[in-house]
């Protein structure tokens, strides 16, 4: 009686292995509905799009012009002075200091500055400067 039992479970169990070898042998891994993308191909592929949606362009800005800026866009002074252009609803945050600079304001050198809202707010230029600037921008 417990050899049968014994034969049973061996069997039943032998019939287990063998239908999920089965299955494992016909699974398509890299199939064209289920592709395998290596890492090398996704940085190779995205690399380029995050490179150039992180990078800082230095824009130089005569005195007497503006740079108005898109909403999200950061601006670093690096040379000359300039003021902040801000409307009523704000003005430019400095995340450097952490808080809000108003229009009129002058620009600190060196201070990381994000533009929350495209419109029109930005800064001109009161000498010849050098501001570095992630994002779309405009100048005037």
């Amino acid at each position: 009686m417990i050899k049968n039992k014994l034969k049973i479970a061996l069997v039943t169990m032998v019939l287990c292995i063998c239908v999920v070898a089965t299955y494992i042998a016909n699974a398509q891994i890299g199939s064209d509905s289920d592709p395998v993308i290596s890492l090398s191909y996704l940085k190779q592929v995205f690399q380029p799009e995050i490179t150039e949606q992180m990078s800082f362009k230095v824009v130089s800005l005569e005195n007497g012009h503006t740079l108005e800026c898109s909403a999200g866009a950061e601006l670093i002074l690096r040379m000359g002075t300039a003021n902040i252009v801000a409307t009523t609803k704000g003005g430019l945050a400095d995340v450097t200091a952490g808080y809000d600079l108003q229009n009129g304001a002058s620009m600190p050198a060196n201070h990381h500055l994000i533009v929350p809202v495209g419109d029109g707010r930005g800064v001109k230029a009161t000498s010849d400067c050098l501001v570095m600037v992630k994002g779309e921008y405009e100048i005037k």
